[in-house]
Protein backbone atom coordinates (compact mmCIF):
# COMPACT_ATOMS: atom_id res chain seq x y z
CA UNK A 1 0.00 0.00 0.00
CA UNK A 2 1.41 3.44 -0.94
CA UNK A 3 2.54 5.76 1.84
CA UNK A 4 -0.24 8.32 2.15
CA UNK A 5 2.31 10.91 3.30
CA UNK A 6 4.06 11.01 -0.08
CA UNK A 7 2.01 13.08 -2.49
CA UNK A 8 2.18 12.64 -6.27
CA UNK A 9 -0.56 14.58 -8.06
CA UNK A 10 -0.13 13.62 -11.71
CA UNK A 11 1.19 10.36 -13.21
CA UNK A 12 3.71 12.42 -15.24
CA UNK A 13 5.32 13.82 -12.04
CA UNK A 14 8.89 12.69 -11.37
CA UNK A 15 8.94 14.02 -7.80
CA UNK A 16 6.78 13.43 -4.74
CA UNK A 17 6.16 15.84 -1.87
CA UNK A 18 6.98 14.53 1.59
CA UNK A 19 4.09 15.20 3.97
CA UNK A 20 6.19 13.77 6.80
CA UNK A 21 9.90 13.65 7.58
CA UNK A 22 11.77 10.92 5.72
CA UNK A 23 14.93 9.24 6.98
CA UNK A 24 17.92 8.11 4.92
CA UNK A 25 17.78 4.36 4.28
CA UNK A 26 13.99 4.18 4.69
CA UNK A 27 12.14 2.33 1.92
CA UNK A 28 8.83 3.90 0.91
CA UNK A 29 6.03 3.02 -1.45
CA UNK A 30 4.72 5.81 -3.68
CA UNK A 31 1.42 5.78 -5.57
CA UNK A 32 1.89 7.15 -9.10
CA UNK A 33 -1.31 7.02 -11.11
CA UNK A 34 -2.44 3.39 -11.16
CA UNK A 35 0.98 2.03 -10.21
CA UNK A 36 3.02 1.80 -7.05
CA UNK A 37 6.78 2.47 -6.90
CA UNK A 38 9.22 1.49 -4.20
CA UNK A 39 11.92 4.07 -3.48
CA UNK A 40 14.80 3.97 -1.00
CA UNK A 41 15.36 7.38 0.60
CA UNK A 42 18.97 8.47 0.01
CA UNK A 43 19.13 11.27 2.59
CA UNK A 44 16.97 12.82 5.28
CA UNK A 45 14.14 14.92 3.81
CA UNK A 46 12.09 17.38 5.85
CA UNK A 47 8.33 17.86 5.71
CA UNK A 48 7.15 19.69 2.59
CA UNK A 49 10.22 19.00 0.47
CA UNK A 50 10.45 16.85 -2.65
CA UNK A 51 12.10 13.52 -3.47
CA UNK A 52 12.84 12.09 -6.89
CA UNK A 53 10.61 9.08 -7.55
CA UNK A 54 12.68 8.04 -10.57
CA UNK A 55 16.19 8.78 -11.80
CA UNK A 56 16.34 12.29 -13.26
CA UNK A 57 19.23 13.16 -15.59
CA UNK A 58 21.05 16.48 -15.45
CA UNK A 59 19.15 18.98 -17.62
CA UNK A 60 15.91 16.99 -17.46
CA UNK A 61 12.66 18.72 -16.52
CA UNK A 62 11.44 18.41 -12.92
CA UNK A 63 7.69 17.82 -13.09
CA UNK A 64 5.34 18.44 -10.13
CA UNK A 65 1.54 18.78 -10.36
CA UNK A 66 1.93 17.83 -14.03
CA UNK A 67 3.87 21.05 -14.70
CA UNK A 68 7.52 21.88 -15.21
CA UNK A 69 8.94 23.52 -12.07
CA UNK A 70 12.56 23.59 -13.25
CA UNK A 71 15.47 21.56 -14.57
CA UNK A 72 17.93 19.26 -12.83
CA UNK A 73 21.38 20.82 -12.52
CA UNK A 74 22.94 17.39 -11.88
CA UNK A 75 21.90 13.75 -12.05
CA UNK A 76 19.32 13.08 -9.33
CA UNK A 77 18.89 9.40 -8.45
CA UNK A 78 15.50 8.14 -7.27
CA UNK A 79 15.08 8.70 -3.52
CA UNK A 80 17.19 11.87 -3.49
CA UNK A 81 16.09 15.19 -1.98
CA UNK A 82 15.11 17.60 -4.77
CA UNK A 83 15.63 21.27 -3.89
CA UNK A 84 17.59 24.42 -4.85
CA UNK A 85 20.95 22.62 -4.60
CA UNK A 86 20.13 20.39 -7.59
CA UNK A 87 17.35 22.25 -9.47
CA UNK A 88 17.30 25.46 -11.48
CA UNK A 89 13.78 26.69 -10.77
CA UNK A 90 11.43 28.19 -13.32
CA UNK A 91 10.35 30.60 -10.59
CA UNK A 92 13.65 32.09 -9.40
CA UNK A 93 15.42 31.56 -6.11
CA UNK A 94 13.69 33.23 -3.19
CA UNK A 95 16.77 32.67 -1.05
CA UNK A 96 18.73 34.93 -3.42
CA UNK A 97 16.07 37.66 -3.68
CA UNK A 98 17.62 39.77 -0.90
CA UNK A 99 21.02 39.59 -2.63
CA UNK A 100 19.49 40.71 -5.94
CA UNK A 101 17.62 43.55 -4.23
CA UNK A 102 20.80 44.67 -2.44
CA UNK A 103 22.62 44.88 -5.80
CA UNK A 104 19.86 47.07 -7.28
CA UNK A 105 19.82 49.40 -4.26
CA UNK A 106 23.61 49.80 -4.23
CA UNK A 107 23.90 50.57 -7.96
Amino acid sequence: MPDRYLQVVEPTDNVATALRELEAGETVSVGVGDEERTVEIAEDVIFGHKIAIEDIASGETITKYGKSIGNATEDIPAGTWVHVHNVESNYGRGDLADDDQAKVVSE
